[in-house]
């Protein structure tokens, strides 16, 4: 953080600290919500190799940018205010989400192999529904469109950075307060409840945590698929232990150190010369592919 603030700073530091700062801070709270996300879908779904995204989280929020501008259009959507606008898809996402995933782990017992398939046929669906919707749009529109939906590290809108920050620290008070029931959902189903865990209220209150988390990283740098399995699979192997209280600030450090140190090197050593999301993404998906490799052969 001490890098990225200072190295190659020129001029009037009453420019360059709110400018940077405003930066650091969009990246630490990205940071946050994508570890934390991932970390406690990884709980719920007692599978490591499963993220929120790919799951379809990301792809439903792409969907419902994509409807925003396809009946609204870009100039209607340009007089929303912006943090009314987070806070409108905050809440779409999270009734949407919750509704979608309470059919999938709730309703009845259902094979994690279902679960999965159901998931990634979601979130094909809802690809295919903004790839629909976006080939109808007016050129200009979808060109719009396109850089509201690229993941970018460089342009982060410091308009909903206060409520982001207020949202986030909302989900951390509610993730501390189940930390020791996040434990014992790792047992699974029906020793949690043998246990006298509340099942089916405390996993649709992570799910709604997870939808929020979600939304406020994508609003704020874009969808990214596989950043959230690459922190985590890092964390558990650095703490190795599968206990919340350790796993969680782990992940949110490693993530703070890829993204923050990641920037600083992309600005200040490469200049701009290609994209932190490139990277970051073409990381995640070798551990992806190295953690099915690796499932397979047990």
């Amino acid at each position: 953080m001490m890098a990225f603030m200072t190295i190659g700073a020129k001029g009037n530091w009453d420019f360059v600290l709110p400018f940077r700062g405003g930066k650091l801070l969009g990246l630490v709270l990205v940071a946050y919500a994508v570890a934390t996300a991932t970390v406690l879908f990884q709980t719920i779904t007692q599978n490591r190799i499963l993220t929120p995204a790919v799951m379809g989280f990301d792809s439903l929020y792409v969907a419902l940018q994509t409807a925003l501008v396809f009946f609204l259009g870009t100039r209607d959507l340009a007089t929303i205010d912006m943090r009314l606008r987070f806070v409108l898809e905050m809440v779409l996402m999270v009734a949407l989400s919750m509704a979608l995933f309470y059919w999938l782990f709730l309703s009845r017992r259902r094979s994690l192999h279902l679960v999965v398939l159901a998931g990634l046929v979601f979130g094909v669906f809802f690809r295919s529904l903004s790839h629909m919707m976006q080939r109808i749009l007016d050129p200009n529109e979808f060109i719009a469109l396109q850089d509201m939906l690229f993941a970018s590290f460089n342009t982060i809108d410091t308009q909903l950075l206060a409520v982001s920050s207020v949202v986030v620290l909302v989900t951390a008070w509610l993730s501390r307060r189940l930390l020791a029931k996040l434990d014992v959902l790792m047992l699974g189903r029906d020793t949690a409840v043998n246990l006298g865990i509340d099942y089916q209220r405390v996993v649709m209150m992570l799910f709604a945590v997870i939808a929020v988390l979600v939304s406020v990283s994508t609003a704020l740098v874009g969808p990214v698929t596989f950043f959230g399995l690459l922190v985590a699979s890092l964390a558990y192997q650095a703490v190795a232990t599968d206990r919340h209280k350790y796993t969680l600030p782990a992940a949110t450090l490693i993530a703070i150190i890829a993204l923050v140190g990641g920037q600083t090197v992309m600005e200040r050593v490469f200049g701009f010369d290609t994209a932190l999301s490139v990277i970051i993404e073409f990381t995640g998906g070798l551990a992806f592919m190295l953690l099915l490799y690796r499932n397979l052969n047990r």
